[in-house]
């Protein structure tokens, strides 16, 4: 099926407008009840859609519906040109079998085409009175993929979900610190909380696609949550450069309205990766990513992340050493001690963590002697 086939089956509506429960919330004091369950829908959906609760997205509320009461008029937000593919740094070595090169971007480099450092500063989580992260720092380098290892319990997970305010879905959850993006706290309440996941997109461990969704509507689906806006050609391109960009368009070009569901554990975590590069991130979190996968599958996974990681910064949590190793740049080691909360113990380039770290409980980590 060709893309001209697929989008005359597109459910988008052209004149599709940002619904004022998308928009930023006034002081909590002018907040109606009313008002607070309408904000929280985005956030509903989201954690619905990462637990694979929703075959597809829920229907739109009525409109006449939506609590407008003291809401600040925001004019719609319209999806930018989607930006030129970055060519590779260098070409791929015609006996490396096709490797992506292994070049680390400078900061001036990174900055130059776009690309977004993420910054941690002191922050500790809580989940009701029981404290699992304590001062917690981390410069995540724009260009460079943060690999963060350590054994379960440590508070890896947490902290990606702090990363893009997922951490404040559980009921319980409270946080302490910020986080800079471009030297941008996104935690600052004169912030939108969808602009923070649009800009920091993330990728789970089990792969969610929108099964009962084609594969097209599942890479659009980000902006109707987003609330962007796209004529019928730039959907189209954008559905393209977002396969390509996650390693699957040959594999899928052919039958676009197929569901999502019905592709390998592999294409559909691919599929999840370009759903999130639909909303051009400029940050992008993976949690365990090959952890549910095969050996093959997650080769592929590897190779898209390294390809991917000149065109958006990503942070990874991982249980597999091998894997830190041969994706990373920059590596974190979390470690909590029985009864206290997660610390970074050492974090640092890749390779000298693995080769020369300097604690020695990062040497007992990474070669396997506990974890």
């Amino acid at each position: 099926m060709t893309m001209e086939d697929a989008r005359d089956f597109e459910p988008f509506d052209d004149e599709f407008v940002v619904p004022p429960t998308h928009r930023l919330p006034p002081p909590p004091s002018a907040i109606t009840s009313a008002e607070r369950e309408a904000t929280e829908v985005l956030d509903a959906v989201v954690a619905a859609a990462a637990a694979g609760e929703y075959d597809e997205l829920p229907p739109p509320a009525d409109p006449a519906q939506w609590p407008t009461a003291a809401l600040p008029e925001v004019a719609p937000t319209f999806l930018p040109a989607a930006p030129p593919m970055a060519a590779p740094i260098n070409p791929p070595s015609s006996t490396g079998g096709g490797e992506p090169p292994d070049v680390v971007l400078d900061a001036a480099s990174a900055a130059a085409i776009g690309l977004a450092g993420l910054h941690a500063r002191n922050i500790s989580a809580w989940f009701g009175d029981h404290l699992v992260l304590d001062r917690v720092s981390l410069d995540m380098p724009a260009g460079q993929i943060t690999a963060l290892i350590g054994p379960s319990g440590c508070g890896k997970s947490t902290f990606l979900r702090i990363l893009n305010r997922m951490h404040e879905l559980v009921p319980s959850a409270t946080m302490a610190g910020e986080v800079l993006l471009d030297g941008d706290d996104i935690y600052d309440r004169r912030h939108r909380l969808v602009d923070a996941r649009k800009h920091i997109g993330m990728v789970f461990q089990k792969p969610n696609p929108f099964p009962a969704m084609s594969i097209y509507d599942n890479v659009l689906a980000g902006l109707k949550l987003t609330g962007l806006k796209a004529g019928r050609d730039q959907r189209d391109e954008l559905v393209e450069t977002s396969l390509i960009r996650a390693g699957l368009w040959k594999e899928v070009r052919d039958r676009l309205r197929q569901p999502g569901g019905g592709l390998s554990g592999g294409q559909q975590q691919r599929l999840c990766i370009a759903r999130s590069l639909a909303v051009q991130p400029r940050v992008l979190l993976m949690d365990e990513p090959c952890s549910a996968l095969d050996p093959t599958s997650t080769r592929v996974i590897e190779e898209t992340m390294l390809e991917l990681r000149h065109q958006v910064t990503i942070v990874i949590v991982t249980h597999n050493m091998q894997q830190a190793q041969r994706v990373s740049q920059q590596c974190a080691f979390f470690l909590a001690a029985q009864g206290q909360p997660g610390v970074i113990v050492e974090h640092g380039d890749t390779e000298a963590m693995f080769g020369q770290p300097q604690d020695e409980r990062t040497f007992d980590y990474v070669n396997g002697r506990f974890g």
